[in-house]
């Protein structure tokens, strides 16, 4: 197996699903800031913004949340 065939794996595996949660929601904290930033402006553009930003941040890693979950039904040791 190739190291890019390895690395294409990757994405599916556990373990990318780990870390694909953990950068979407490190995305959280700018897009907090930038709701703070715009409440403390009362930047109403900003803010519809950094709300649409949040509910994108929450579909992804709900997506991501079933994807993980779908490869742990593949698991025959985690029932």
């Amino acid at each position: 197996m190739s190291t890019l065939q390895k690395a294409k794996g990757f994405k599916k595996s556990r373990t990318g699903t780990y870390l694909s949660m953990a950068t979407t929601a490190f995305g959280a904290v700018s897009v907090a800031k930038q709701a703070k930033k715009a409440r403390t402006e009362h930047d109403t553009l900003r803010l519809i913004d950094a709300a649409v930003s949040a509910a994108a941040i929450v579909t992804g890693l709900a997506i991501l949340y079933r994807e993980l979950k779908r490869l742990g039904d593949d698991d025959v040791l985690l029932g």
